[in-house]
């Protein structure tokens, strides 16, 4: 019988539908808040603007926002893939509790993280009191931002590893060491390449997340101008002096940052994954050895 004039069965409506639906609701979450956002800021002028985004104390927010940030993207990259591995390759007691533990960051109100890590990081904290010897001042200063920041961002790193060395082929790994390979070798040349886009994704993903942190950073950070003040804190401030103009110039500038952050992240997944797809659409070579393992230490088929 002839297929011809009927349509699969589908569980949703028809693409008119559901891309309306799709774009409309993208518009009232998305789209609109930042476009007003956008028009609020072109009330003022260049050069007003440009003072607002370029006064000192902006600079120096911008300066504690981004390093913090990008320090703690890279931190959880190193730390949550060595959680991730653990919890994929070593069984042990407790496992479940410390793989529900890693989400706790999602889970816990900023605010209570924040009063949490002050308490701990405190000169009479938990912590703090060993640390306070040494001359390192965690709680009420620019290292409290950063470890406030690590904490909120570990959970993206480790969910996005954790899938793909779950899918990972150990085989690749046992191949690579018949053919000589050291630990560092294969992982450096086999694992590392494979968790590449997922590492990206995840640094990505921290680092948007800490850009806009608030809650958890206010409670620890002591929040003095010039020093410990992070950029989503000037804005409040200024929306708190009814100086909504100027708040929005800075959300601008921090809008803009992002964008271009994930574009370039967006970017480089997608040349990975044109090279993957370039990998595997070889000619079959009688093996399931990958190349990148053929080329260890060397070794040439």
């Amino acid at each position: 019988m002839s297929t011809l004039g009927f349509r699969k069965a589908s569980a949703l409506p028809g693409f008119g539908v559901t891309f309306g639906i799709t774009v409309a609701y993208l518009s009232l979450v998305v789209l609109i808040p930042l476009a007003a956002t956008f028009l609020k800021t072109a009330s003022l002028d260049a050069a007003r603007f440009l003072a607002v985004v370029t006064a000192p104390r902006v600079l120096a927010a911008y300066r504690l926002t981004f390093g913090a940030a990008l320090s703690a993207a890279l931190i959880n990259v190193v730390f949550g893939m060595l959680v991730a591995w653990v919890l994929v390759r070593y069984p042990f007691r407790g496992r479940r509790l410390v793989d529900a533990i890693v989400d706790l960051p999602f889970a816990l109100p900023t605010s209570v993280a924040g009063i949490s890590l002050a308490a701990v990081y405190a000169q009479n904290g938990w912590i703090g009191r060993w640390l306070a010897p040494l001359g390192l001042k965690v709680a009420f200063g620019p290292l409290g931002v950063l470890v406030a920041l690590t904490f909120i961002g570990l959970p993206f790193v480790v969910r996005t590893v954790q899938p793909i060395l779950e899918d990972f082929e150990r085989e690749q790994e046992e191949a690579a060491a018949c053919l000589g390979a050291t630990r560092a070798q294969t992982f450096l040349r086999v694992v590392l390449p494979a968790l590449a886009p997922a590492l990206a994704t995840g640094f990505a993903l921290a680092f948007a997340r800490a850009l806009g942190e608030y809650g958890s950073v206010i409670f620890i950070a002591g929040n003095v101008p010039m020093r410990s003040e992070v950029i989503s804190l000037l804005i409040v401030t200024k929306l708190e002096q009814y100086d909504y103009a100027g708040a929005t110039a800075l959300a601008v500038v921090m809008l803009t940052a992002s964008f271009l952050m994930l574009l370039v992240i967006n970017a480089l997944q997608w040349r990975w994954q044109r090279r993957g797809a370039s990998a595997h659409g070889r000619p079959a070579t009688g093996d399931d050895v990958p190349e990148n393992v053929h080329r260890i230490s060397g070794d040439s088929r």
